[in-house]
Parts: C-alpha cells; structure tokens; sequence
C-alpha cells in the first residue's frame, strides 16, 4: 500500500531542566538560577517511521549534559553557557544538524547586612527572567536572541488615552492622567558581526535594560503603543550590536474606584489593580 503520510519536519530535546550554579570567589559567591531547554533537529525520520531509534540521543542524555557542560565552564553570561552546550552536542552528534538551546534565569539579590551586600547570602527577586535563545547549524554560526520577561513596572503621571475609536460598544472614559503599569517582555536579536567581534552580553543585557526603563518612566505617553515604540528606538539607539527588538507590554489595567456611592470625590488617588482581563500590545522595532 503506498504511503498515506510524510513526515516534514521534526526536532525533539529536553526541557525545563534546573540548574543552580554557585561560582565560589575568594571574597563573595556569584549564582545563576537557570531553566534550561534543549531542542535538536536532524535525520530522525526513521525513528518516526520505522521506530528505529539508532539516531537518537536520549532526552535524559540530554539533561546530563546540561549539568555536565555547566561543571566544567567558565562562562560569565548564559549566552556564553548555552553556545557550550549547542558546541558540545553537535560536536559528539552528526546525525543532528541543528540544536537550540533556550535558558531562562531567574533573579537571585544579595542579603544587605549591617548595610553592606553580603557575599554569600541571597534572597530571591522578583518575577522577572532573563531570557536567551542560542541556536547553531553545523558548520554554520551561532545566532542569538536575549532579552528579559515580566518586568513588571508602573508609572503614576505621565500617562493618558484619548482619541480612540468609540462606537456604542465603547464604555472606556478618556483620560489624560491615568496609571500605566505592564509586565514587559524585550527580545533582541544580535548582529553576525557583533557576534563574530564578541559580544559582553551580561553588560549588553543591564545596559539595554536601563535605557529602556529610564524612556519608560520620562516618556510622556498618548498610549502604550507610542511608549513602546519609544522604548524600542531607545534600544536601538544605545548599542549597535542588536538588530531588531521585540517588545509586548500587555496593559495591566489600575481602575479607578467609583466613590461617590460613599459621598467621596476620588481625584485619582483609589485603583483597583487588575490582572484579567488585560490589553495586549506588542511590535517588533529594527533601523530605519
């Protein structure tokens, strides 16, 4: 009977492998929380087809390595980890022609003591990760995407909304003065030729980072779609090294209190903060 189905394309790995790295320093201690997930492409079609697995590397493998690679490397930034990791799979794995590592980090602060940063005591931060996606073809060069996720900020002035569309659906008042608070996430992409020069990607990271907070927080906002914009454009504008940069900053809505049913005015002062449901704002930035 001739085949009904063929297969077009596949890739299999292994995620949301945790990994706590403690780099002991003679004066302090530095750790790097990490989930790790690791997807392979490559001539895996007979073990779809035929359940010939000879080709293939196991997931637990997988995880393994992950603990193995991060023991003997000295890398500083998770950027640097992961093109490790993808080097050191493709290396011992013809049958893979491409791997992609993703590792999220989550925020970890040094303990003030005695008002001092203690070196070897911390505290967890908060919601925010640090996030990169390292992916290489054999024989080709890396390419990489970072960037950071639920970064959740707010401002208190600065912010309106008016000149929308209204039709008899519409119940959202106008405003000019309202509360603008998101849980943001930025990606972006590295140039070949920043890559191939090397790139200090922690300081990339905490640089970009800084910029686009500080357009945040002076930016006088007719909607969050400008305000995004401008955060993108300040990005762009601090470093050559990054191509493009996507931003989604969902609307995280502070509603104003209806006080008067308590014989009370309410000049901005009393919010119920909401989480759901929430606008959703997204677009991608690169060089004119």
């Amino acid at each position: 009977m001739a085949a009904t189905a063929r297969l077009i394309s596949d890739r299999y790995g292994k995620s949301r492998v945790r990994l706590m790295r403690v780099t002991r320093h003679d004066s302090h201690h530095d750790v790097d929380e990490w989930n790790v997930q690791i997807l392979l492409s490559g001539d895996f079609e007979t073990a779809h087809t035929l359940g010939d697995n000879s080709k293939i590397l196991p997931t637990d493998t997988m995880k393994n390595t992950v603990y193995y690679v991060a023991r003997k490397s000295t890398a500083t930034s998770m950027e640097d980890y992961a093109k490790e990791l993808v080097d050191f799979l493709l290396s011992r794995n013809p049958q893979v022609s491409a791997a992609e590592c993703v590792v999220e980090s989550s925020l970890w602060k040094r303990l003030t003591v005695a008002g001092k940063p203690h070196p070897t005591a911390f505290m967890r931060g908060s919601d925010e990760r640090q996030i990169t996606t390292v992916a290489r073809k054999q024989g080709e060069a890396f390419s990489i995407s970072s960037g950071l996720d639920d970064l959740t900020v707010m401002k208190t002035s600065k912010s309106g909304f008016v000149g929308y569309i209204k039709d008899e659906l519409t119940t959202l008042p106008p405003t000019t003065d309202r509360l603008f608070a998101t849980a943001m996430r930025a990606m972006w992409t590295y140039t070949p030729k920043a890559l191939a020069a090397g790139i200090d990607f922690n300081k990339v990271r905490t640089h970009l980072r800084e910029a686009m907070l500080a357009t945040f927080a002076d930016h006088d906002s007719l909607s969050v779609q400008q305000t995004l914009f401008a955060m993108g454009e300040a990005a762009l504008a601090h470093t050559n090294v990054i191509s493009e940069i996507t931003l989604r900053m969902p609307n995280k809505h502070q509603l104003p209190v209806d006080m008067t049913r308590f014989g009370l005015d309410n000049p901005n002062h009393i919010f119920v903060p909401t989480d759901e449901p929430h606008g959703t704002i997204e677009a991608t930035i690169t060089r004119a």
